[in-house]
Formats: C-alpha cells, structure tokens, sequence
C-alpha cells in the first residue's frame, strides 16, 4: 500500500471508501442509513465505521476480503456531506499497536444514505478487487 500524504478530510468533495457486503447496503438503504464497521461487525460493536482512501481499497479487499464469496457494493463516501451531518472522520492508524503505521479514515457514525454519492458493484475473484466501474480514484 503507498504511503501518500493523508488527504484532506475537511474538503467538500473529499471521497472515502467503504467495502460493503451488497446485503448489508440493501438493509441500509431499507433504513436510512448505513451502520455496518466492517464484514460481520456492526457500528454499535467497533464504534466507527472502517474506511479507506482511494489508494488503500485494493490492499483492504486483499487483506481482508480475499475469501469472501457474496456479492460487495463499494461505497463512495463524501466527507463534506458527513460532516454536514455532524459525522466526525477521523484519519487514525490501521494497527493501533503502531500509531506511526498507515493511516485510514474511520467514520464515528452512521453514515445517512445521502453522503454516499457513488456505489459500485464488486466481487472478490482469486483474492482481488473487481468493480468494474470504479476506477480506482484517491
């Protein structure tokens, strides 16, 4: 995974990733918002929502998805609309062991349907990331 500079999370259009089991996004949509940390845990358990940037979503797929058969919804998250909502994303390390490692974004809330500007669909196919219409943007 590179090592860019963090971006700006205070911009209006700044763009955060999520990887979403397409099952999970359905029962947000059904909801109103979208409150699943990552695959099996929800919020409530982790109390923020794992995120990546553009840059970082191929390795998380990898890492952490490399064996998962459903089909996935690759959320587009816009960082300007959270904070609108009072949503705080906060850029912290991936491994809290190692607080100088990489970072990623975590949304401490549930992310409304309206902050979510794209979706893409996706699957897992021999441990890497395909959505197709995503063209792996930062």
């Amino acid at each position: 995974m590179a090592s860019d500079a963090t971006p700006d999370l205070t911009r209006p259009v700044a763009l955060i990733w999520h990887l979403a089991l397409t099952a999970d996004w359905a029962a947000a949509t059904a909801l109103g918002r979208y409150a699943v940390s990552t695959r099996g845990l929800t919020l409530e358990r982790v109390g923020f929502i794992h995120c990546s940037y553009g840059r970082q979503v191929a390795g998380v797929a990898a890492q952490f998805y490399a064996d998962e058969t459903a089909p996935l919804t690759l959320l587009g998250i816009d960082t300007g609309r959270l904070a609108a909502a009072g949503i705080e994303v906060r850029a912290e390390p991936g491994d809290p062991a190692h607080l100088e490692g990489e970072r990623f974004p975590h949304v401490y809330g549930a992310i409304p349907l309206g902050a979510v500007v794209e979706t893409h669909g996706a699957r897992i196919r021999e441990g890497e990331l395909l959505a197709p219409t995503w063209m792996g943007r930062p």
